[in-house]
């Protein structure tokens, strides 16, 4: 053993409670990223008192598969408030908090030697278990409690950072929605000052249009009224576009051009961290393909919409971080003259009615649907003729910058947890 090491065994105890009254019905089960998560076992006709009671700081683990996954789900439950989990999980729990903190142990279990080291002693059955033995027998560094703490705390500062700014996203990217909703759809924009005054009414400036007397026009082709100046676009006409690049495996190398699949894509954008790449020689053949900040992709293949992760008519704004990424297949890139118009049609494209229309013509089996260009491009909006406000790239902006940290933070929290195998004193 080294000499800055001490086995888990010496701190750690099982906890075998069990639901026993079948009072706690919260279920959940632990997912890859382990944390835990609401369970999707069939409990139908189950005993929930067999299942296992997990508290406040105690631990919770799959055993089974870590042969297959080459991953532990652990996690440790955080909130006061008991949950179950499967009889086949194993519970424990540190014996002196004094000695061990909960979180510092957790952060141990989240690198990815932790992981490692867990499937190098799974057993030889099918599922390739890992036994409680084996966990006991990992060793890990134990500084003073207060250096403990103070590891935990830095941690903390950059996992809340991270939540913070994901949190941010979230909002800006819930309130631009809102905004094109009431400027776009319900047309109460603010009236410009041009406006007010070529109508005689200067005091009108800044006032919602449709509902302070703004002049409309029926429009045959949406079949409804809309602000005077404005008309009605198929959504082919705004836009040029390419289709994404069948890439064949052999280009794919261990570094080199980033190339973009539908699995990188997360609810709004991209995740360029965990994408494959081409030799940098190699790309310069494939430069049309190329994503620019701003850049809309829809993906044209994917599941119906009961699987959102990866569902037909996704749409996403291609952040900084990807601009000069290759487009892969099953994809279609759209692109303007105009980055603030970008914007806007970008959140245009995320609203309901959008992948309403998406669905209504995509075909496919029950697995997976697809969607011509010929009905994506047949889409209508509704739209200012020019004068695009900048809000919605403002918006944009804010969130690329917001990712950009992300994933500089997340870098420093793996730094964090590698410096977590050296000695500290």
């Amino acid at each position: 053993m080294r000499s800055d090491f001490e086995p888990l065994g010496k701190y750690i105890r099982k906890v075998n409670d069990r639901n026993d009254n079948s009072e706690i019905e919260t279920l959940k089960g632990i997912n890859i990223d382990k944390e835990f998560m609401p369970s999707v076992a069939n409990t139908i006709g189950s005993n929930m008192s067999r299942y296992r009671v997990v508290s406040q700081w105690q631990f919770a683990y799959n055993p089974m598969h870590v042969g297959r996954d080459e991953i532990l789900p652990i996690s440790m439950l955080k909130e006061d408030r008991k949950v179950i989990v499967s009889p086949a999980y194993v519970v424990f729990e540190i014996k002196d908090h004094n000695q061990l903190n909960p979180e510092y142990l957790m952060m141990w279990c989240r690198r990815s030697e932790f992981d490692r080291n867990a499937w190098f002693t799974t057993d030889n059955s099918v599922r390739g278990g890992f036994s409680w033995e084996s966990l006991c027998e990992m060793e890990l560094p134990v500084p003073s409690i207060e250096k403990q703490r103070e590891i935990v705390a830095e941690y903390n500062a950059v996992v809340d950072r991270i939540q913070l700014n994901e949190q941010i996203n979230q909002k800006l990217e819930e309130t631009a929605k809102a905004i094109y909703r009431h400027w776009f759809e319900e047309f109460e924009f603010p009236i410009s000052k041009e406006y007010a005054e070529s109508i005689g009414k200067p005091e009108l400036e800044g006032q919602p249009y449709k509902s302070s007397g703004g002049e409309m026009v029926y429009n045959e082709e949406l079949d409804e009224e809309i602000p005077k100046g404005w008309d009605a676009f198929y959504l082919g006409d705004m836009i040029t576009h390419k289709k994404g690049f069948a890439f064949k495996s052999k280009y794919y190398r261990s570094s080199g051009a980033k190339v973009v699949k539908v699995s990188n894509f997360t609810s709004n954008s991209i995740d360029i961290t965990d994408c494959n790449h081409i030799d940098n020689a190699k790309a310069q053949e494939f430069k049309e393909y190329e994503l620019e900040k701003y850049d809309i992709v829809i993906s044209t293949v994917g599941s119906w919409p009961s699987n959102p992760a990866s569902v037909v008519g996704k749409v996403i704004s291609a952040p900084s971080l990807a601009a000069g990424s290759l487009l892969n297949q099953n994809t279609v890139r759209l692109r303007t003259n105009d980055n603030c118009k970008q914007a806007i049609l970008y959140f245009a494209l995320k609203r309901k009615s959008f992948s309403n229309f998406v669905i209504s013509g995509a075909r496919g089996s029950a697995n997976q649907a697809s969607v011509t260009l010929k009905h994506l491009f047949s889409y209508k909006i509704a739209l200012p003729k020019n004068n695009y406000p900048r809000l919605f790239k403002d918006f944009l902006d804010i969130r690329y910058k917001n990712e950009t940290l992300n994933i500089l933070l997340d870098k420093l929290r793996g730094i964090l947890e590698i410096q977590l195998s050296r000695k500290i004193n």
